[in-house]
């Protein structure tokens, strides 16, 4: 399932990135709800807020690393805490969302745009739910996992 999962990620990611750059980067930008949220076509050849502009091949290299420690993790330990492998599901979908298009384009294809944050995408959404469930299970789960109790 948890395979299963990782693909999903992938999959819609990049077919929600297909679309948005066959129908709307030559528009640049839909208003969905007047100054709260557009679909705006933005190419980020840095990192989170825009960080570390043009390093593609240290991204790269990065996402390549710590995807393969994730899904070796998985791999390794099938029968893991169920929240700390749908958190890792999550942040290794969206890390190989996002590494495909550093791979084929040399950016990531970013147009989720509520405004008042930077423009983002589905891998890059995968990716911090992921964070927050993991950030949850090493304060919460983990931690009653060490000491004996259950979650």
């Amino acid at each position: 399932m948890k395979w299963l999962m990782i693909a999903a990620i992938i999959l819609i990611d990049q077919f929600s990135k297909w679309l948005v750059i066959t129908r709307l980067k030559e528009i640049g930008t839909i208003p969905v709800i007047e100054d709260v949220f557009h679909l705006h076509y933005l190419e980020n050849r840095g990192a989170a807020f825009g960080l570390l502009q043009n390093q593609r091949l240290f991204f790269l290299m990065i996402t390549l690393a710590i995807t393969a420690g994730i899904l070796w993790y998985l791999y390794r330990y099938p029968q893991t805490n169920k929240l700390l492998t749908l958190s890792l599901c999550l942040i290794s979908g969206g890390a190989i969302g996002n590494f495909i298009d550093r791979a084929a384009y040399g950016y990531v294809v970013d147009f989720l745009d509520f405004q008042i944050w930077p423009v983002f995408n589905i891998a890059d959404s995968a990716i911090v739910i992921g964070q927050g469930l993991l950030i949850y299970y090493i304060l919460k789960d983990f931690q009653a996992e060490k000491m004996g109790g259950s979650p």
